[in-house]
């Protein structure tokens, strides 16, 4: 099996920074796209940030220019980087990532149980 784990979430000011962390582990041959999730109370989950193998990114309109997405892949684990937060960015985030386990010839998606991100004076 493969698990994600998140951390880094938590409580900042407006106008703050956080950085996000997600580490894969079990038996993992690869590592293709990963990606950051966000979901506030009441709204359905969307798209923050994606990143292949080959590190090319891809972002949601709402954190382009203050969000970073990398990885180390040599850790199978991605960040995300996230300055000059607003109460908007308030939401559980959930990082995902396709991966091709030991044994396996196709990808399967797998999800973390997600990190709390609050934004409030």
């Amino acid at each position: 099996q493969v698990q994600l784990v998140e951390s880094g979430g938590g409580l900042v000011q407006p106008g703050g920074s956080l950085r996000l962390s997600c580490a894969a582990s079990g038996r993992i041959r690869s590592i293709n796209t990963m990606g950051w999730y966000r979901q506030a109370p009441g709204k359905q989950r969307e798209l923050v940030a994606t990143i292949n193998s080959g590190s090319y990114t891809k972002y949601a309109d709402s954190g382009r220019g203050r969000f970073t997405i990398s990885r180390d892949n040599a850790q199978n684990t991605v960040y995300l980087q996230m300055n000059s937060l607003k109460p908007e960015d308030a939401a559980v985030f959930y990082c995902n990532a396709w991966v091709l386990r030991v044994g396996r010839t196709s990808d399967l998606l797998y999800w973390g149980q997600g990190t709390q991100v609050t934004v409030s004076s």
